[in-house]
């Protein structure tokens, strides 16, 4: 069965070089790697180039000049061939035996889709305690799960797709989704729809590597918000409107609880960082589940990053 490796990536050489050579040095090679490069002016061309010449695998350079997450993701996913898809974000690296334990687990459960934890990087960026843990709580994925089927999907970055067991959409994912992201979400939840199977895998791991720009205070605040937006959001997509009262009432019950104690403990400095950074990030979500229309979602991709060329 083919295996390629998908890596979206727009204006990020450093990352894009390390994640290719996390993805090289894998103890087993996928017969592919895809380098999606959404940026208009193909920066990640000649990086491609460079490293694929003495890689032991072939390295292709896609251009995706149009700006948006889901138009890169989508343009991977059409240039290859390959069963099976492996995902991996350009702020991250895989450890050695990510590869294989997603192809294992794959074969093991027929699952659509297989997971892995993502570890935020040691040493993460900023001095601020609150801020450091905020973001692992946003950029790490750790949850206590036994290798298998799993119930609930996680994000793109660190799985696999099986094009095998599930007749994927057309366009896979969704372009309203190109700005602010959320792709993966409705993704998953059309192939729960139709019928698909999700799974994890624990030794798939792979390491975050959060940059400074994204540890300020009102990054996190707008990631966390966004993450909040997501099940509204994909209950709008889908038209439940039962749902979207659900998740409505929900983020109004967290907010009561979550904002005033987060704001009290984040101004008197009360608890320690960890538990400061739970509520601020509960609070955020709970306000994201409440407004959850996409004129209010935050802008992170696609046009959002080519407006000051």
């Amino acid at each position: 069965m083919s295996v390629a490796v998908l890596i979206p990536t727009f204006r990020r050489n450093d990352g894009l070089k390390a994640a290719l050579s996390s993805v090289l040095a894998q103890s087993i090679l996928p017969d592919e790697i895809i380098v999606a490069d959404n940026s208009p002016e193909a920066s990640a061309r000649n990086l491609v180039d460079a490293l694929g010449k003495s890689a032991p695998c072939p390295i292709r350079h896609i251009h995706a000049p149009d700006p948006g997450v889901a138009n890169a993701r989508n343009a991977g996913f059409d240039a290859t061939k390959a069963n099976l898809v492996a995902q991996l974000d350009d702020d991250e690296t895989a450890e050695p035996g990510w590869l294989a334990a997603l192809i294992k687990m794959s074969e093991q459960t027929g699952a659509a889709v297989v997971f892995g934890p993502v570890r935020a990087a040691p040493g993460l960026a900023g001095n601020d305690e609150v801020h450091r843990a905020w973001a692992e709580r946003l950029y790490a994925r750790m949850p206590d799960l036994c290798d298998g089927i799993i119930r609930d999907p996680w994000g793109c970055g660190n799985s696999l797709v099986n094009r095998g067991v599930i007749d994927l959409p057309r366009p896979v994912f969704d372009v309203g989704t190109n700005d602010i992201g959320g792709e993966d979400d409705l993704l998953f939840a059309k192939i729960e729809r139709l019928g698909g199977t999700f799974a994890w895998a624990n030794e798939a791991l792979v390491n975050e590597h959060v940059d400074p720009a994204r540890m300020t205070r009102s990054g996190l605040f707008r990631r966390s918000f966004a993450f909040g937006q997501g099940p509204s959001q994909t209950a709008a997509d889908q038209r439940q409107w039962s749902g979207i009262a659900l998740w409505m009432s929900v983020g109004a019950i967290q907010l009561a609880v979550f904002g005033p104690a987060a704001m009290l403990a984040y101004a008197l400095k009360i608890g320690a960082p960890r538990l400061r950074a739970g509520l601020l990030d509960r609070a955020s979500q709970a306000l994201g589940k409440l407004v959850w229309m996409n004129r209010f979602a935050p802008r992170f991709y696609g046009t959002a990053l080519t407006e000051a060329d």
